[in-house]
């Protein structure tokens, strides 16, 4: 594939942004007349020849839009409680790109370190990350929300699973002995302190299956990273 860029607009906006503009034009140095590839971020690719090479705005002639065949047919929603330093959510957002993952969404839970994010920077991050790994599906992040309201937004029976991964004692099943290979799976993981025994109360009672990520006690987002993995593995 050729130098990928990512344009939300370009359907109707045949250029590309001012900060990928920057990236052809200064950094790649590329010249009107050389190809390019770039992705709205919804699953489509667009072939593509520069028309004017400018850091500002480069514009483009789209030669071909093509439907990329989806890398996977469920829908993968991660909802987490960022860590107090936020590297670690960053690190989160790019691998969980690179992997494949559908919606991100952080938590203001009762033991959070972290109350506010940064959004603008996890969208970045996100953006390099699906360019890196040369996909066309771009996650939506989501502002952070309080837990509670989290979880009234998501009571309805979506013919998916919903799981919460918690600390706690109790029951709790492994995801591979819930979760079925082609359905949509919304997987919520806690602050380093775990989620307080109100909040584990308020998922299952709303329908969320208690599971366990194996033995060894894992850091939130590594937490988060190893739940999405292991959707992608049990449906290969």
């Amino acid at each position: 594939m050729e130098h990928l860029f990512y344009a939300p607009d370009i359907a109707s906006v045949p250029e590309l942004p001012e900060d990928e503009s920057q990236h052809c034009a200064r950094v790649l140095r590329l010249k009107a007349g050389d190809r390019i590839a770039v992705t709205d971020g919804k699953g489509f690719l667009y072939e593509a020849r520069l028309v004017d090479a400018h850091p500002g705005h480069c514009r483009i002639d789209i030669t071909e839009r093509v439907k990329q065949k989806p890398l996977w047919n469920f829908d993968v929603h991660i909802a987490v409680s960022p860590a107090k330093n936020m590297d670690r959510m960053e690190w989160f957002v790019e691998k969980a790109t690179e992997i494949g993952i559908n919606r991100i969404t952080c938590l203001r839970c009762r033991y959070s370190e972290r109350r506010e994010i940064k959004l603008q920077r996890l969208y970045r991050i996100a953006v390099s990350a699906m360019k890196q790994s040369q996909k066309t599906v771009l996650p939506e992040i989501n502002e952070i929300m309080d837990f509670q309201k989290f979880i009234l937004h998501n009571t309805a029976d979506t013919g998916g699973y919903k799981m919460i991964g918690h600390c706690s004692d109790g029951e709790k099943k492994l995801i591979k002995d819930i979760y079925r290979p082609g359905k949509n799976a919304l997987i919520l993981i806690g602050p380093e302190g775990d989620f307080s025994s109100e909040e584990i109360d308020a998922a299952l009672s709303a329908g969320f299956s208690p599971v366990s990520l194996g033995e060894s006690r894992l850091r939130s987002e590594t937490a988060a990273l190893v739940a999405c993995h292991t959707i992608h593995v049990l449906n290969q």
